[in-house]
């Protein structure tokens, strides 16, 4: 008779949640219980799979992981890396593994995610947010498979997400540029096609109205993600155009990143003649000359965040909900009193 993991958690007297534990290397296990069961793992001759963890647990503890979007983020973006790190320590906290979902052949193939995340019978999965969104995102977020999406609004039975408050990073930085005398405020924005460039653009306008200041659709530019490069021929853009603004909002640190090269390029100074903010407080940003000022999302507990409410969607101890992150602007040297 084949032994199974609740035969070797009976005979250590331990439930089958720590044999997977032992099994999956996580430390929160103590040192005498972890040696008596890989004592009866040896005696019985036990070679743990996955499909005997999944049988005796009725659960994988697998979390797939899917960068979504046909122009999808990768782990060249350290805003989503850091979310992610923080992300994989918590829930492998709770016993999970994580399974990345590769969308390279997705597109020539026609394949979609529910498909695949039944195949190998993922517990949950966590959506990172990318532009374009593909159709088959939406039939996963319908789907029974609980989901937590990062800056991507799910709106199914076992679905959740979470984003920082993007209007609020918006009104925490005109608020800044206006406390500091600036009126004439240009904003570099993201993808239109990109939820979250959009929500941003959105708050711009909406913050500068509610400081009485005018909204210059010329000094509204969008790069085609939030890279440098985009960054960089955006303010080249509003570098040549009949009239310079005191101050820009680059939706992305690392598009600010672009557009103080551009500006240095131009002989401008910063923030004597260009005032910057940028979003996220990515580390590079303390080290960039000037260090930049951006609004800090708070991404360590993004993650945590992320990882407990998928958690709790997987255990039925919470419904569809929708958490808005605060945001808080890192002050440095990129924008003066004018």
């Amino acid at each position: 008779m084949k032994i199974t993991i609740k035969d070797i958690a009976k005979l250590a007297g331990v439930s089958p949640a720590t044999v997977s534990k032992i099994i999956n290397n996580y430390e929160d296990v103590g040192e005498a219980t972890r040696k008596r069961v890989l004592e009866i793992m040896e005696q019985q001759g036990y070679r743990p799979t996955y499909s005997a963890q999944t049988l005796a647990t009725k659960k994988s503890n697998l979390i797939g992981v899917i960068f979504a979007g046909k122009v999808n983020v990768d782990f060249n973006n350290p805003f989503f890396i850091e979310i992610m790190n923080s992300f994989k320590k918590t829930i492998g906290g709770l016993g999970y593994d994580l399974l990345f979902f590769s969308n390279e052949q997705f597109h020539a193939h026609q394949e979609d995610y529910l498909a695949r995340c039944r195949y190998y019978q993922v517990d949950g999965c966590i959506i990172i947010n990318g532009d374009e969104i593909e159709p088959s995102i939406h039939d996963l977020d319908a789907s029974e498979i609980p989901c937590i999406g990062v800056d991507i609004v799910l709106s199914g039975n076992k679905s959740g997400y979470l984003m920082t408050d993007n209007y609020k990073v918006s009104s925490k930085v005109v608020e800044h540029f206006y406390l500091l005398g600036h009126r004439e405020i240009a904003h570099i924005g993201g993808n239109p096609n990109a939820v979250i460039a959009g929500l941003r653009t959105d708050g711009f306008r909406q913050s500068l109205r509610e400081y009485g200041l005018t909204v210059r659709e010329d000094w509204i530019v969008h790069g085609e993600d939030f890279f440098e490069e985009s960054g960089y021929r955006a303010m080249k853009k509003l570098l040549g155009g009949e009239e310079l603004p005191q101050a820009v909002f680059a939706a992305s640190d690392l598009m600010a990143f672009g557009a103080i090269r551009a500006i240095k390029e131009s002989g401008l100074r910063i923030p004597e003649d260009v005032a910057i903010i940028g979003c996220d407080d990515i580390d590079a940003c303390r080290y960039i000359d000037p260090p930049l000022t951006t609004v800090r999302q708070d991404k360590v507990k993004m993650g945590k965040l992320a990882a407990y409410m998928l958690s709790d969607l997987i255990d039925g101890k919470m419904e569809s909900s929708a958490v808005m992150v605060e945001p808080e602007l890192a002050v440095r040297k990129t924008c003066g009193a004018r």
